[in-house]
């Protein structure tokens, strides 16, 4: 049997979709912007939804970006899964 192979991301790659949940609080958003910012410098904030878990206690950010490479990729997951803020990136 042959597997396939996941689809190959082409550089640079627009629309592609990030998704950050975190502990819900009044800055979550305001963090997962500025981390972002770092690795995507013109991170179009017009395009972000926010959504609250039916209880509240989680928050998730869903963003779309250029992205660049795999090594932005890398950084940026790096950078946001490294606080204890965060819970998954997507």
């Amino acid at each position: 049997m042959s597997q396939e192979q996941p689809p190959k991301i082409e550089f640079p790659c627009p629309d592609y979709p990030i998704k950050v949940v975190g502990k819900n609080s009044d800055d979550f958003e305001t963090f997962v912007v500025e981390v972002m910012r770092v690795h995507v410098p013109d991170l179009d904030v017009s395009r972000i939804t926010i959504r609250d878990s039916s209880k509240g206690t989680y928050r998730s950010i869903r963003m779309f970006i250029t992205a660049t490479g795999e090594e932005q990729l890398k950084s940026l997951h790096e950078e946001l899964i490294a606080s204890d803020r965060v819970h998954i990136v997507i």
